[in-house]
């Protein structure tokens, strides 16, 4: 068995450049061997800082005798290509989200990798690795609370990047709440609707912001999800189930508070990466071993395809109005 994974990642901006660093300073089960992006200059940069070869094209480096496993982080109308010529290759692919554009590609992938005759596919949902919302998700599979009947999530962001559109706040931000919800409650999904509020004066671009996400499972769960895409007074991450029993929260990733001037003050995180620093390296960290031992364990393709179904869901929903029902074909064997 292979001690170490030849690693090769597309797309060198700011999450790929963090990978990188993860994957060459973290994760000892991985060498990074290759990268690539549509801007060659910043492949060359990026291969000149973590010592490896810069491809041409994405293509090109996974089509590469000395890479075993790609990393994709491009951009996201780019995702679908890259994993179904990984598939095609059959090599193992990580693909931050959203695994693809539409439902169709996502089908695409499920199709290819089955046809592949194995799993190759992991998809970029880290939230599953961090350690507040794995206790969460012990807590409720160990019934510690009873029978789960909602969850009150909240995603506050304190600002977006230029070109930000209203879509984006399900399928750039939301779309790991849709993920979350749905592996704490071990459930699918059956209607989504986006209810309006009062709009934030705070909002620097055109979009609605915020927003009320409102999803139901097939055992009658409900799931209310507040998002703030821009203006929040932090970047602050909430979640709450509430079972028959008791409750269970998302504890806040701070251990130091400071008394002075007759208040108490814990600070408040105002970045995603050093949110969930831990939750990635522990990402990567799982990944590698498990190609090391065969296959990948997290997040599937199903996943990524059932988050992206979601999503255009609750878009329809904000366009409608109404509730939509959410339609997902029978689960394929192999995402048992």
């Amino acid at each position: 068995m292979k001690q170490q994974l030849r690693v090769g990642v597309i797309g060198c901006g700011a999450i790929g450049k963090e990978h990188l660093r993860r994957l060459t300073d973290v994760v000892p089960e991985t060498i990074v061997t290759g990268v690539a992006d549509y801007f060659l200059p910043a492949a060359q940069s990026a291969a000149e800082m973590f010592h490896c070869t810069a491809f041409q094209t994405g293509e090109d480096l996974i089509a590469s005798p000395d890479v075993d496993a790609v990393v994709v982080t491009s951009a996201d109308p780019s995702h679908a290509a890259y994993v179904l010529e990984a598939i095609r290759h059959k090599k193992f692919v990580f693909c931050e989200k959203p695994l693809a554009q539409t439902a169709e590609e996502c089908q695409q992938i499920i199709a290819a990798e089955q046809a592949a005759g194995k799993k190759l596919v992991q998809v970029g949902f880290m939230r599953r690795y961090d350690r507040g919302y794995m206790a969460m998700k012990h807590a409720i599979s160990s019934n510690e609370i009873g029978a789960p009947l909602m969850i009150h999530a909240a995603h506050r962001n304190m600002s977006q990047a230029p070109g930000f559109e209203t879509d984006y706040a399900v399928t750039r931000v939301a779309i790991h709440e849709i993920d979350i919800c749905r592996w704490l409650l071990d459930d699918e999904y059956a209607t989504a609707q986006v209810l309006g509020v009062r709009q934030s004066s705070r909002t620097s671009g055109e979009w609605l912001n915020p927003q009320i996400m409102m999803l139901t499972t097939r055992s009658g769960q409900r799931i209310d999800v507040e998002v703030q895409t821009d203006g929040a007074y932090a970047y602050d991450i909430q979640c709450h189930v509430v079972g028959e029993d008791g409750i269970v929260s998302l504890p806040d990733p701070t251990s130091v508070t400071k008394r002075a001037a007759a208040a108490i003050h814990t600070p408040l995180m105002t970045d995603w990466k050093d949110r969930f620093i831990e939750a990635y390296d522990i990402e990567f960290q799982e990944w590698a071993k498990s190609l090391l031992n065969g296959a990948p364990t997290g997040p599937s393709a199903w996943d990524g395809y059932v988050a992206c179904v979601t999503g255009d869901a609750l878009i329809r929903s904000r366009q409608t109005g109404k509730p939509e029902d959410i339609v997902l074909p029978e689960k394929p064997e192999m995402y048992q």
